[in-house]
């Protein structure tokens, strides 16, 4: 990792690259593994499922962390019929970059066929003063098929009276149904990152947020169960539902009282199935 007081020849330093295609299909009512390709730092595990006709995906980062100039990507494919829950097995660090190493590039991918279900759930995204993370998140869905998605994002580490005063991120999440899009979000933060965050109409001081979407053909019908659930969450919250479609937004102090309000709202669309085993951890 580049130390400001170690300089170090930035074009030489070791980059982390990482590459996963995994592919789950129904099979006699339950969601298996059809394909499955990983390379470099990126892998996937697939825990025994705790509810039959759904599939498990644990993702791991080998490299303990995402730094300027590394390259991950993913691609998830659930066919029609299947059912599939992916996680990540712990936050996700990104350390600080140097100047002219240039951003950590992530691109995911899931597609989900008829009749499936996806869930998109990883931790949360700890982002350390002076980092610069390029991500983007593309869920193409079709008419009948459903998603929950949530990303969060930790805003320095609080313990360490973390601040971020520098950095650059972009941060990006499109969802398409039938080839249409329904629905982008995009974070696009730079420089004194800890003085835009104390905007009221940013984020009013909070050091972490959290985005929920959930695309069903009943999730508008969620809007109110999914607001009660956060009423008493120690996070400000806001519940929006059209086409289709929910979204919710989340601001709390730190990762703590906003990871209670994410397994409040999460626990109202998972339908009291558990969260991730990893989640509990």
């Amino acid at each position: 990792m580049y130390d400001a007081g170690f300089p170090s020849d930035v074009s030489g330093l070791q980059r982390a690259r990482g590459e996963l295609r995994v592919r789950v299909i129904e099979r006699g009512g339950a969601s298996v593994l059809d394909r499955l390709f990983q390379a470099g730092c990126l892998k996937v595990r697939f825990p025994r499922p705790e509810i039959f006709g759904w599939c498990d995906a644990v993702t791991l980062n080998t490299s303990g962390g995402i730094a300027g100039g590394d390259r991950l990507s993913g691609v998830f494919e659930i066919a029609a019929g299947a059912r599939a829950a992916i996680a990540s097995q712990a936050a996700e660090r990104y350390y600080r970059a140097p100047a002219s190493g240039g951003p950590a590039l992530v691109r995911m991918r899931v597609a989900v066929g008829e009749d499936a279900a996806a869930e998109w759930m990883p931790q949360e995204t700890i982002l350390f003063d002076g980092c610069a993370i390029d991500r983007h998140l593309d869920v193409e869905l079709s008419e009948s098929s459903g998603f929950v998605g949530v990303e969060v994002l930790v805003f320095g580490r609080a313990a360490m009276g973390e601040r971020m005063r520098s950095g650059q991120i972009r941060d990006a999440i499109r969802v398409r149904r039938a080839g249409r899009l329904i629905w982008q979000d995009a974070v696009r933060l730079d420089g004194d990152i800890d003085a835009l965050l104390r905007r009221l109409a940013v984020a009013n001081g909070a050091g972490a947020m959290a985005s929920l979407v959930h695309v069903a053909p009943e999730a508008e019908r969620r809007v109110d169960a999914v607001r009660a659930a956060l009423d008493s969450m120690p996070a400000e919250s806001g519940v929006s539902g059209w086409d289709g479609m929910l979204v919710a937004r989340m601001l709390a102090s730190g990762a703590e009282p906003l990871r209670k309000a994410v397994t409040a709202a999460l626990g109202v669309l998972r339908q009291g199935r558990p969260l991730p085993r990893v989640w509990l951890c």
